[in-house]
């Protein structure tokens, strides 16, 4: 994700003012902005199944599937994120534009240069998002779907889903087969 980093603080409105007319799409942390890497065919293909299935089973529920270029807002901590795919169905979220601070399903597809990212500061940061009731993690390569779920406690719960298993999103109560969201990837495995 980290290409490039800005010496300067920049506000939260000057940065979303720029994201509006800058040709390469940028992630913000705390007045800084990090423009984001092009991501693989598998990646795009992977990214494009979910959000169609979700968009497909979500049709006419009021929530709405944005993929890519939709950011989350984590207002708290001051950061914006472009998640893969990001679903939200509360309707505060409405308001907003060009960034959506309520939602309750994030997806994030693996790559070699995001995977740890994602997995740490990036899930860590999501976690402050009280909306967010799942966020999901797909590896492009091999059929392997991990989905954190937080519980009624407030603690996230993983459940992993590979092979011929169908795959479970209860933020949205969404079920399919996982070779759907794998459909047109060459897999490694």
């Amino acid at each position: 994700m980290v290409i490039s980093q800005s010496e300067y603080y920049i506000s939260p409105e000057e940065y979303l003012e720029g994201e509006k007319f800058s040709e390469i799409k940028h992630e913000y942390i705390d007045g800084q902005v990090y423009a984001m890497a092009g991501a693989s065919d598998a990646h795009v293909t992977v990214s494009m199944n979910i959000s169609m299935l979700l968009r497909n089973h979500l049709r006419g529920s009021g929530c709405r599937v944005y993929m890519l270029d939709m950011k989350a807002q984590i207002d708290v901590i001051n950061r914006y994120f472009y998640p893969d795919v990001m679903v939200t169905c509360d309707t505060r979220d409405r308001e907003f534009e060009y960034f959506k601070s309520y939602p309750c399903l994030i997806v994030e597809v693996l790559s070699e240069s995001t995977e740890g990212f994602d997995r740490g500061k990036k899930f860590a940061n999501y976690r402050h998002l009280e909306s967010l009731q799942e966020y999901v993690l797909i590896s492009p390569d091999r059929m392997s779907v991990e989905c954190f779920r937080r519980n009624q406690e407030g603690h996230w719960v993983l459940y992993p889903y590979e092979k011929e298993q169908e795959v479970h999103l209860a933020s949205v109560d969404f079920r399919c087969a996982i070779a759907a969201i794998y459909e047109d990837v060459l897999l490694v495995d």
